[in-house]
């Protein structure tokens, strides 16, 4: 059963960008749409059964969700245009570096990198270099599209350390509905500054914003959530890291999408560089020691790149 599952959730997470990137709708829009819809979603069940949970959330845990909230509406603006800008594959790969980034972050904070961590960053901004280096000679318009699903990552990376600092006071249907609800809420605000318009969408546009939320939304992060209480977080992790093959396999098959044979390289070199990176950190959180009597928090929802 545990097999299916992760299956389905690889299919769910790697169908986000190919979806967005044919969704002829406006990049706000889309991100707007997605959260929402996610929030509503999750908004009945929670209200009803944890109504008691949000009334006693205090000025802390609010801040550390409008922190999440604001990185996680930053992610999906810098990762949809990105998607628009270049292929899905090197778009996909990139933002998935959010994993090289908890591990910068945590290094700037004092937190030392396990030797494995190092290598592994160093293998991936290999990959960085390769892909960059390919679309730099396709066009401006493909590195732009790289810079910014780079900086997409390293939003999902501030979304990810906020979510789990959040998520020790918080059960998981509370925070992803305060969380979407806020960013989708963000995300308004955004369109009305930018006039983009959020309604008058083509059907298959509309068709689009449903399937990207019900197959990332749903099929991807509830699948990967459920997993990681059967699961250990590095197992998932690297299940996680298909992502990256499977984008760039849907949009070869429905989108078309052929890229330089270096490319590619670039990619393997990215998945590589993140494995070992995740290993590492898992390693070095494996041997300290905790700083309390209680069981850690569970993670925030799967992001990956989607």
């Amino acid at each position: 059963m545990t097999i299916f599952l992760s299956i389905l959730g690889v299919i769910g997470v790697s169908a986000s960008g190919p979806i967005m990137a044919a969704t002829a709708a406006p990049v706000l829009a889309i991100a707007f749409w997605r959260n929402l819809l996610g929030a509503g979603l999750m908004a009945v069940p929670t209200v009803v059964s944890k109504r008691a949970e949000i009334m006693a959330l205090t000025t802390a845990d609010y801040r550390r969700l409008s922190v999440a909230a604001v990185a996680l509406a930053l992610h999906f603006v810098c990762f949809i245009t990105a998607l628009k800008l270049t292929s899905v594959a090197a778009a996909t790969a990139l933002v998935c570096l959010q994993v090289a980034w908890i591990a910068l972050f945590d290094s700037l904070l004092g937190r030392r990198p396990q030797i494995a961590v190092v290598a592994g960053l160093a293998v991936a901004l290999i990959g960085v270099t390769i892909i960059t280096g390919f679309d730099l000679s396709l066009s401006r318009e493909a590195l732009l599209g790289d810079v910014l699903a780079l900086a997409g990552g390293a939003m999902a990376a501030i979304y990810q350390m906020a979510g789990a600092a959040a998520r020790k006071t918080m059960s998981t249907g509370t925070y992803t509905t305060l969380c979407y609800g806020a960013c989708a809420a963000i995300l308004a605000v955004l369109c009305v500054t930018t006039r983009q318009p959020l309604i008058g969408f083509t059907p298959a546009a509309w068709a689009g914003i449903l399937a990207v939320t019900l197959l990332a939304q749903l099929m991807g992060h509830s699948v990967f959530n459920h997993l990681l209480a059967v699961m250990s977080p590095l197992v998932v992790s690297m299940i996680i890291l298909l992502e990256i093959p499977g984008a760039a396999l849907l949009a070869a098959i429905f989108l078309g999408e052929t890229l330089p044979l270096g490319t590619y390289g670039g990619l393997v070199l990215i998945l590589v560089g993140l494995a070992v990176v995740i290993r590492g950190q898992q390693r070095s959180r494996g041997r300290r020691p905790p700083s309390t009597g209680k069981a850690p928090a569970p993670p925030p929802p799967a992001l990956g790149g989607e």
